[in-house]
């Protein structure tokens, strides 16, 4: 069911911030850097293999959320209700739709569909901060 672990979403109390420190004291890469809907989300590759780490200033909490991509969300979202385990939120990246979910232990992993191959490609090299 699952695939590819293809996000890591990072909560960020200041992602500006967040984000000079994993490029200039990490040696991350910065992918994007957009601001809309009221928040910002920055992505950087701390590594080629992956997985992309999206700081986050929307993301509530302190834990990050894995985020696995699927071939047919409804599908795995199905097997996973089938074993007791519902969706927390069903929502959606600029890569396709998502759903979220948290573990009894606190951890929190998410599925998403890639339904908006595009998105990287269109969203590479932004900076808006």
């Amino acid at each position: 069911m699952f695939g590819s672990l293809d996000f890591i979403y990072m909560p960020s109390a200041d992602v500006a911030a967040d984000l000079r420190h994993f490029t200039e004291v990490g040696g991350g890469r910065l992918v994007f850097a957009i601001e809309a809907f009221g928040t910002r989300v920055a992505m950087l590759e701390l590594s080629a293999e992956g997985p992309a780490i999206l700081l986050a200033g929307h993301l509530e909490g302190d834990v990050s959320v894995l985020v696995y991509r699927v071939e047919d969300l409804e599908r795995a979202g199905a097997e996973l209700a089938e074993r007791g385990w519902e969706p927390e939120v069903r929502s959606g990246i600029p890569h396709g739709p998502l759903h979220s979910y948290r573990a009894p232990g606190g951890q929190r992993l998410a599925l998403y569909q890639l339904t908006r191959p595009e998105t990287a490609a269109r969203l590479e090299g932004r900076r808006d901060f």
